[in-house]
């Protein structure tokens, strides 16, 4: 195998600004979710109305994304992440002072809006900045983003005795990255993206598989601290623990990630951490102690973790095709990935809704689900290792399959 070349200086400060965005996104979440029993005591909401709120809120996200896609084609995605960063820091002071239910939803209404801006447009960095490194770096990123949930995770457990009011100052982290170098367009010619046949077949393999991931990863985010509190008599200071040991293990995994992905491969990786995952929840489903549970998300946490940067990455090469400017191929990158994004909200929606709707008696059942379906991943595995056809300039227009 040929050294890799090494990235030419100027890419590392926006390397170091998209990681940072990854996690300020990460921490605000996470800190937030793990606030969510907090937040059900306060305004009195029941496990279906939960349910129902965040399905809202991923709804939102949905639609920042699709905006962050269309405006893409004229925007580079420096600038759209800025804006989604500015909304996000708007939404989570406002959702976390409110007095009345309305600013509560309204808050969450924009913060889910900003978050999915800020979300699909930090990949479009990423991926740039993938293609420009030549090698891979995505779970590097992603690592940034599960860095930031630990640390989310953590200010619960250390802030348990403060007021929700006090998560208003949240907020300025968004606002402060903001202000980053991010990675801008070349803004050469770039019709030529628009009249490309982009492949969606083998891109849709590989977002089932992210659907599945960001069902489970939603689901331990979000119902992993109402499992302990609400199937054990687990102390109000330690429901934080089943998302902070999750994100923990699957954040030193990303971080190990580029190295064991370019030993191992993709294929074996995803193959063998759907099993463990699957391992993982069943642990959780029949632990007889919130401390069990614990163990079980700390290994559910390592098994999936590199499932969702592969998935970008091979989403981007499969998009980027061969034989276009960087110009062209940032732009048709950054228009799929934000397309490609959607798949992510489709896993948050199961993850949020389906495990509170069937976990509404008993969220052992909720995680029963997942347990089963994550063993999708292995049959998708293949999928990830795309064999990539050069397209001429005469191709015929985009697949809108």
């Amino acid at each position: 195998m040929p050294p890799m070349e090494k990235a030419p200086p100027e890419l590392s400060r926006p390397r170091i600004a998209a990681a940072a965005a990854f996690l300020v996104q990460g921490l605000v979440l996470l800190s937030l979710t793990t606030r969510l029993p907090e937040f059900q005591d306060r305004w009195a909401i029941s496990d279906v109305q939960l349910s129902l709120l965040l399905l809202m809120m991923i709804l939102l996200a949905g639609a920042g994304s699709v905006a962050a896609e269309a405006l893409a084609k004229r925007l580079d995605s420096a600038l759209l992440l800025r804006t989604g960063l500015v909304i996000v820091a708007v939404g989570v002071p406002v959702l976390c002072t409110a007095q009345a239910a309305a600013f509560f939803i309204g808050g969450l209404a924009v913060y889910g809006f900003g978050l999915g801006m800020v979300d699909a447009c930090s990949n479009m960095q990423a991926v740039a900045l993938e293609h420009r490194y030549g090698r891979p770096i995505l779970p590097s990123f992603h690592g940034a983003w599960t860095l930031g949930g630990v640390v989310g995770a953590a200010i619960t457990l250390a802030t348990a005795d403060l007021p929700l009011e006090a998560g208003a100052a949240l907020g300025v982290l968004p606002l402060l990255v903001a202000f980053g170098p991010f990675l801008p367009r070349d803004h050469g010619p770039t019709e030529l993206a628009a009249k490309v046949a982009v492949p969606w077949r083998p891109i849709l393999l590989v977002g089932l598989a992210m659907v599945l991931f960001y069902m489970i990863d939603t689901a331990v985010q979000t119902w992993g601290p109402l499992f302990l509190d609400h199937t054990f008599d687990t102390p109000n200071r330690y429901v934080a623990l089943a998302a902070l040991c999750y994100l923990l293990a699957s954040g030193a995994m990303r971080l190990a990630g580029d190295w064991v992905v370019a030993r191992f491969g993709p294929v074996p990786v995803l193959r063998i951490g759907a099993v463990v995952g699957a391992a993982a929840l069943a642990v959780v489903v029949f632990s007889p102690t919130w401390q069990v549970a614990v163990l079980g998300f700390s290994i559910l946490g390592a098994g999936v973790a590199v499932v969702a940067p592969l998935s970008f990455s091979a989403a981007a090469r499969i998009a980027g095709g061969e034989g276009f400017s960087p110009a062209v191929r940032q732009a048709r990158v950054d228009a799929v990935i934000a397309r490609f994004n959607q798949f992510n909200y489709i896993g948050a929606l199961l993850g949020s809704v389906m495990t509170g709707l069937v976990g509404q008696d008993s969220l052992r059942v909720g995680f029963a689900v997942p347990m089963v379906l994550v063993l999708g991943i292995v049959p998708l595995a293949p999928a990830f290792v795309p064999r990539i056809v050069p397209v001429s300039v005469g191709a015929p227009p985009p697949s809108t399959s």
